[in-house]
C-alpha cells in the first residue's frame, strides 16, 4: 500500500503518499492487572457468535488509538489511523487492494495500458453516484487528481503521481492517464486509499464521496459518526445503519474500552497481549498475516556501514526466530532482509538468512574491527514492538562483538529534522509491492531513502522494470534487483508482524487482511451485528 510517512509537521511537498506511523505507534506497557481483572468478570453474559446470512441494522462502535485535534476528513491527506478509517468508508479510489493484497477494480473497471505503458485508460463503473445523488463522471476523476497534484497544495499521494502529465477526459465514463515516463505498474499508484474520487466541486466542509457510509458528524480527536449510504453501488451493502469511530489516547484505554463494552471493535492491539485479551470469552481476536515490516536501517554512506562486510555482519548477528518470539510473541513471519513478500517477483530463490556469529565476527575483522565495534541505535515507539526489537537486537548482537548503545527518543523527535539522517535506526512500512516500495525508499531520489541506498546496478534494473510491460520479464528483473539488495542492501528486515485486532463476539463480517490496515482493512461495509446489544 501507500507509504507510511507524513509527519504532521513535515510539509506535504516531500511527496509522501500516506500517513507516517508517528501517531500510530502503541506502547507495550499496559496495565495487565486491569486487563486480567476485566477478563475474569463472570457476571457478563457471553453472546454467541452470529451465524447465518448477514443482517441489516445496528451500530458499530470502533475504537482506535491515535489522532487528535488535527484529525481530518480530507480524502487525500490522511495522517492518523482514525483518518485512514474515515477515508476508507467515506471515499473510494479507482482501484484497491483486497484482503489478499490483490489489486481489484473499485470505481474503475480496471486500468489498461497502451503498448508503451505511457497511457493508461480507465472506464468508470456504471451506476455509481456520490452521496448527494449525482453520478460519478470522468470530469470528477480529473478534478480529483488535479486536487491531489495541485503544486500549491500537494496532497499525500502527489509523489507517486510525479510522472503524470495529464488526466484526459475521453468521454463521460472514460479517462486516460497520460504519463511523461513509461510505468508498467501505474495501476498500483491508482489503487491507493488516499486517492478517493470526489466531486469536481468538492468542499471539505461537506465531505461527499461514494463510500458505503455518509458523513453525519465529526469531532476531531474524539469521534466521527457516519450513516448507511442507502444508494451504495454494492448490492445489499453496507449492513450497518451507523458507524462510529472513537479516538483513544493509548492502548490501555483502548483495550479497557473493549473489555467494558464501551466499543464493539478495536484496531492495532499489541501482539504481546493477544493471549490475555483473547482469554475473555466475549472477545474474538482477528490476527492477520501481512507483508508489513519493521526494519533496522543502516546508512550505507556512513561509517561503519559504508563497508558492505559490516552490513552483512549486522544481518548475521540477528536471530530472527527469537525476534519473532520475543518482540511479536510469535505473531509474525520470519524476514529475509527483503520487502514486498507478496510481489510476484519476490526472490523466493534466496536462502533464508540465519544467525551466524562466527561469520559475523569474521566479516567485522576483515572490515577492520577485530575487537568488534560500538554503535548507537536510535529508536522510538513508532510502532508496537519497535523499542522491544531494538532491545532484543542489542542483546543478540553482543555475541558478535557489536556493542549497541540504545538512544530512545520520542516519536516526534524521531520523525523530526534528523529523520533520514540517523546512521543506525528503525522504521515501519505497510504491505506493498516491490516497485512502489522502491519508489518510496530505495532510490537516490526516493523521498524516504533512509539507508541512502544508491546502487547503480540495482537502479538500472529497477528503471528497466518500471517500463517493462511483460509481467514475466518484469518479475525476473525484480528478482535480480532483490538479489542485489539481499547481498549489499542497508535494511535488516528480520520479520513481518501480524496485524492484530479484537471485537465483541456479536460482531461479524470482519476477515483477515494482508494489507496491514486494521480491522479487515477498515472495510466496515462488510461488518454486521448479530444480536442487539
Amino acid at each position: 500500500m501507500i507509504s507510511d510517512r507524513t509527519p504532521q509537521h513535515r510539509p506535504a511537498v516531500l511527496g509522501s503518499s500516506v500517513s507516517r506511523r508517528a501517531l500510530l505507534g502503541g506502547g507495550m506497557a499496559l496495565g495487565l492487572g486491569v486487563l486480567l481483572t476485566a477478563c475474569g468478570q463472570g457476571e457478563t453474559a457471553v453472546l454467541a457468535a452470529p451465524s447465518g446470512p448477514p443482517q441489516h441494522g445496528g451500530r458499530l462502535r470502533v475504537g482506535l488509538a491515535g489522532g487528535g485535534a488535527a484529525d481530518s476528513l480530507d480524502p487525500h491527506s490522511p495522517v492518523s489511523t482514525t483518518d485512514i478509517a474515515r477515508v476508507v468508508n467515506l471515499y473510494e479510489p479507482l482501484l484497491y487492494r483486497d484482503e489478499n493484497f490483490a489489486l481489484k477494480p473499485l470505481l474503475g473497471l480496471g486500468a489498461v495500458p497502451d503498448a508503451e505503458a505511457k497511457i493508461w485508460r480507465v472506464e468508470l463503473r456504471p451506476g455509481v453516484t456520490f452521496h448527494d445523488g449525482r453520478p460519478v463522471t470522468a470530469q470528477d476523476v480529473a478534478a480529483t487528481f488535479a486536487r491531489v497534484t495541485n503544486p500549491d497544495d500537494p496532497k499525500s499521494g502527489a509523489a507517486a503521481l510525479v510522472i503524470l502529465d495529464e488526466v484526459a477526459v475521453v468521454s463521460e465514463t472514460v479517462i486516460e492517464f497520460r504519463l511523461n515516463t513509461a510505468s508498467a505498474t501505474f495501476d498500483d499508484s491508482l489503487g491507493q486509499y488516499a486517492l478517493g474520487i470526489v466531486p469536481a466541486d468538492f468542499d471539505i466542509a461537506n465531505p461527499i464521496g461514494t463510500g458505503p457510509f455518509k458523513f453525519s458528524s465529526f469531532d476531531p480527536g474524539r469521534q466521527s459518526v457516519f450513516t448507511r449510504n442507502e444508494d451504495y453501488w454494492r448490492e445489499n451493502e453496507p449492513y450497518l445503519d451507523e458507524l462510529v469511530i472513537l479516538n483513544f489516547a493509548d492502548d490501555d484505554a483502548l483495550i479497557n474500552a473493549l473489555l467494558s463494552t464501551q466499543v464493539d471493535a478495536i484496531g492495532q492491539i499489541p501482539l504481546a497481549l493477544l493471549e490475555v485479551i483473547g482469554a475473555d470469552p466475549r472477545v474474538t481476536i482477528l490476527n492477520s498475516e501481512t507483508g508489513a515490516w519493521l526494519p533496522f536501517t543502516m546508512r550505507v554512506d556512513k561509517e561503519p556501514f559504508d563497508d558492505v562486510r559490516v552490513r552483512q555482519a549486522f544481518r548475521l548477528a540477528v536471530d530472527r526466530e527469537q525476534m519473532i518470539e520475543q518482540v511479536l510473541s510469535g505473531n509474525g513471519t520470519v524476514g529475509n532482509d527483503l520487502y514486498a513478500t507478496y510481489d510476484p517477483g519476490y526472490a523466493k530463490n534466496l536462502p533464508q538468512r540465519t544467525q551466524d556469529i562466527t561469520q559475523a565476527k569474521k566479516l567485522l575483522a576483515e572490515a577492520g574491527y577485530p575487537e568488534g565495534l560500538d554503535i548507537e541505535l536510535v529508536t522510538a515507539p513508532i510502532q508496537a514492538g519497535a523499542v522491544e526489537a531494538a532491545q532484543v537486537f542489542a542483546q543478540q548482537a553482543a555475541a558478535s562483538g557489536i556493542r549497541v548503545k540504545i538512544r530512545r527518543v520520542d516519536t516526534t523527535t524521531f520523525f523530526g529534522d534528523d529523520y533520514l539522517s540517523w546512521t543506525f535506526a528503525q522504521d515501519f512500512w505497510y504491505t506493498r509491492n516491490f516497485l512502489p516500495q522502491v519508489n518510496n525508499s530505495s532510490l537516490a531520489a526516493s523521498p524516504f531513502n533512509e539507508t541512502h541506498w544508491a546502487d547503480p546496478e540495482f537502479t538500472a534494473l529497477v528503471e528497466k522494470a518500471f517500463t517493462t510491460v511483460d509481467e514475466t520479464e518484469r518479475n525476473a528483473l525484480i528478482t535480480k534487483a532483490q538479489e542485489i539488495e539481499y547481498e549489499k542492501g542497508g535494511y535488516i528486515i528480520w520479520g513481518h508482524p501480524n496485524q492484530a485486532d479484537a471485537f465483541q463476539s456479536y460482531v461479524a463480517g470482519l476477515v483477515p487482511n494482508a494489507t496491514g490496515l486494521a480491522l479487515s482493512g477498515f472495510e466496515f461495509r462488510r461488518a454486521w451485528i448479530g444480536v442487539s446489544k
